[in-house]
This record gives C-alpha cells, sequence and structure tokens, in this order.
C-alpha cells in the first residue's frame, strides 16, 4: 500500500506549508505591529516637544487684559431705563395682574345662550 503512505507524506507536507505560512503571517504582522509602535513613541516624542515649545512661547507673551461685561456707564445707563420703565408703568396703574383679557360681557353671554338655544331647537326638530 505505498499510495496511502505517499498520501500521509503529502499531507504532512501541506499541513508543515501551512504552519509555515501562517508563521510568516505573524511574522510579517509582528512586524508591522513594532513598527506602529515605534511611530506611536517617536509621535509621542514629538508632540510633548511641540507642547513645551508652545508652553514657553505663550509663557513669555503678555497676557492682554480682556475687559469682559459692560462698562460702569453702560450700567449705569440701563440701570436709569429700567427705572423710568418701572416708573412709567406705576403711574399709569397698567400691571399684568390688573389687565383683564378676554372674557364675555353680560350681553355677550345673553347673545350666545340665544344662539345656542336656537340650534339646539332646529336640531331637535330635525330630528323628530
Amino acid at each position: 500500500m505505498p499510495g496511502i503512505a505517499g498520501g500521509k507524506a503529502k499531507a504532512k507536507k501541506v499541513a508543515e506549508d501551512g504552519r509555515n505560512l501562517y508563521s510568516q503571517c505573524m511574522d510579517t504582522s509582528l512586524k508591522r505591529l513594532e513598527e506602529a509602535l515605534s511611530i506611536r513613541r517617536q509621535i509621542g516624542t514629538l508632540e510633548k516637544r511641540l507642547a513645551s515649545i508652545l508652553e514657553s512661547s505663550v509663557s513669555n507673551r503678555p497676557t492682554p487684559s480682556v475687559r469682559r461685561g459692560m462698562s460702569a456707564a453702560t450700567r449705569a445707563k440701563l440701570s436709569a431705563a429700567a427705572k423710568a420703565r418701572w416708573a412709567e408703568r406705576k403711574r399709569t396703574g397698567v400691571g399684568a395682574a390688573t389687565r383683564k383679557k378676554g372674557g364675555l360681557t353680560p350681553a355677550g353671554r345673553k347673545r350666545l345662550s340665544q344662539l345656542m338655544k336656537a340650534r339646539w331647537a332646529a336640531r331637535k326638530r330635525a330630528a323628530s
């Protein structure tokens, strides 16, 4: 049975070739990973150098005084205008609580009542 022994040898060779191929892929992959790690370290070193350069240039520059908000004169003008508005509202007596929005007058309520009664009567006549 020389054919069977030859088949086993071929299978063994194919398996070894597969392992070698796998090993080669792993070596290539490992090399690429090491290269990527090396590049990452170089990037980290360069970022640190850049940060130190920028910090030194920023610390050497005088900080500009930034004025935020409003000047005292502007605040005084706004305050005076608000006080004038409130004084005017107080004088005229028109406030949100005193104003009445909408609502029916007694005459309007009576008119609506009569219209509804007429509608109901018309529906009652149409239904019968």
